[in-house]
């Protein structure tokens, strides 16, 4: 994958999560490359909102200026999309906005995330589900 172009992704909540409670991982190398602007998060009001809800859960302990500081360099930096509903459900309801996303801005952008399972094969419309290890790796190619 080229570094020149910087590409678009959906990242799940799970990753950005992980990106900011381990600093040594694969969820922590896109968050950097993120907020370095070396890629580009695709989202819509929702995933922030979750992004914002969840983050800011006591039990992580995150600065809450630090973390609106950085939600806000990623939000700047990324495209918002409106996105349609799915034609089909999920087997968890709360992962749809992540699909229909990723399917709003292309089906060559990936949802990255750390629970592929939520999203069967039959039901990914062409969308590119991978692991962020799975992303790194193909990125560093």
């Amino acid at each position: 994958m080229s570094r020149v172009a910087r590409p678009f992704v959906v990242l799940d909540t799970n990753v950005l999560v992980s990106g900011f409670l381990n600093p040594y991982g694969a969820p922590a190398a896109i968050l950097r490359l993120a907020v370095r602007g070396q890629i580009r998060l695709v989202y819509d009001a929702r995933i922030f909102a979750e992004y914002t809800k969840v983050l800011l859960r006591p039990k992580f302990r995150l600065a809450e200026g630090l973390l609106r500081t950085v939600l806000d360099m990623l939000r700047e930096q990324g495209l918002g999309v409106v996105a349609l509903p799915l034609p089909v459900r999920l087997p968890d309801p709360a992962d749809e906005p992540f699909l229909e996303v990723a399917l709003a801005a292309g089906r060559d952008v990936p949802l990255i995330t750390g629970n592929v399972r939520h999203f069967p094969e039959n039901l990914r419309q062409g969308v590119p589900i991978v692991t962020p290890r799975e992303w790194l790796d193909r990125y560093r190619e």
